[in-house]
This record gives structure tokens, C-alpha cells and sequence, in this order.
């Protein structure tokens, strides 16, 4: 499976890729299965080469908050293997999974300079995705907030057909209300009034996007 653009595999030359599969060993996870443990310590990263994760946290109350969506190519668990530091996520397979474990990733980096710069670009890309989202919070009502994280979804994920770019979610409702750090009941609401639009169109685990025009005013 191709690496999504953008994500840390897509960064890699050939060569890099091979030093890195060489450097670790492969692994499979089923649907479902926690990867890695909020809270953990651990030196090791894993490279998804197959299919999508979700990286959740748990508020004090018990809440999940799914933080991001990761698909193949996505480097996962670099923080704490750098810093020594716990585990800041827990790591769930949302359907059948592949990737290359790697301990000792700091070692590695020492090794491979230019892998180590990609990777601060890579950080820094996800600082000020974190930041864009703090702003959504605020910004946004939850109907704005769900068409937002369904066109992300759309983006990386989406397929044109007939009657509009059909997404297959790997998310359940209640995952995408901790995504869009909302209730399950304003998510629910928020999805009924988009079909009332005309927008879109839900199913089981699937939304089909018919005005993606349309979409984006909303998310705005």
C-alpha cells in the first residue's frame, strides 16, 4: 500500500526506506487491537504500511478524545522514544494493520541526519495541526467541526463516484465525537443536519459527500 502524502514514509528516499526496514521488523495488529499504551515507556516506533489507526487520549472523567486519524506511511510513538518520556497517546488499529517496529529510534536518527531534519519538519507540522484544531474548537460550532474532520477524511481517503466522493469511515460515532470533541448526541445532530442539506449522505461506517462545495461553506 502506498504511503499517504505527506506522512513520514512519503519523505524517505528508496534507500532510506531500505535502511529503516533493515533497521527493524515487521508486524501485524487485527482490528481493534491497542498498539500502543498511554502511559507507557518505551524506546521503539512503529511505521504503518497498512491500513489506518486511531491516537486517543482519556480525560480524567473517562471521555475518550481521539486526537488524529493516522493511515499508511505514519511514523507513531517518536516522541517517547526520543525523550524517554511516557507514551502521551494510546494507539488503536481501526481495521487490519501492518508496519515496521524500530527500537532504538534515537540511535537511528544519529545515523541518518537527514531522516532526523524530516522528522523536526514533520513535528513541526503537527504542532500547527494541533494549533489549527485548538482554533476549530473555539471557532466553529460542532455541525462546523464534523463537516471539517469529514472533508479531512474526504481528502486522504475519499473515492469519486456516480453521486458524490464516498468515504469509508474507520471511525464508530462515538470516536468521531471524540474527534470533534463533541457529544455523541451533537454529533448525531450535526450529521442529521448536513443530510437535511442535502450534503451528505450516511450509512453504516460510510458517509457519501454528494456537495463538497456545499461541505466547506459549512465548515467554515
Amino acid at each position: 500500500m502506498e504511503p499517504e502524502s505527506g506522512e513520514f514514509l512519503s519523505m524517505l528516499t528508496e534507500e532510506e526506506v531500505a535502511a529503516l526496514r533493515a533497521a527493524g521488523r515487521p508486524r501485524r495488529w487485527d482490528r481493534g487491537t491497542t498498539v500502543i499504551n498511554e502511559g507507557d515507556t518505551s524506546d521503539w516506533v512503529l511505521v504503518l504500511t497498512e491500513g489506518r489507526v486511531k491516537c486517543s487520549s482519556h480525560t480524567s472523567a473517562g471521555t475518550e478524545v481521539v486526537l488524529a486519524v493516522r493511515g499508511p506511511g505514519a511514523l507513531l510513538g517518536e516522541m517517547s522514544a526520543i525523550d524517554g518520556s511516557p507514551r502521551s497517546a494510546t494507539v488503536t488499529a481501526l481495521e487490519p494493520i501492518s508496519g515496521i517496529v524500530v527500537r532504538d529510534f534515537s540511535s537511528f536518527l544519529e545515523s541518518h541526519g537527514r531522516i532526523a531534519v524530516l522528522l523536526m519538519q514533520l513535528v513541526t507540522g503537527r504542532l500547527r495541526d494541533a494549533d489549527r484544531k485548538r482554533i476549530e474548537y473555539g471557532a466553529f460550532d460542532t455541525t462546523g467541526r464534523v463537516a471539517t474532520r469529514l472533508l479531512e477524511l474526504a481528502d486522504r481517503y475519499g473515492e469519486k463516484t456516480n453521486s458524490g466522493v464516498r468515504v469509508a469511515l474507520p471511525l464508530s460515532q462515538d470516536e468521531l465525537a471524540g474527534w470533534t470533541g463533541a457529544s455523541r448526541e451533537a454529533v448525531s445532530k450535526a450529521l442529521r443536519t448536513l443530510r437535511d442539506r442535502g450534503l451528505i449522505e450516511t450509512g453504516r461506517r460510510r458517509v457519501v459527500i454528494h456537495d463538497l462545495d456545499g461541505l466547506r461553506k459549512r465548515a467554515r
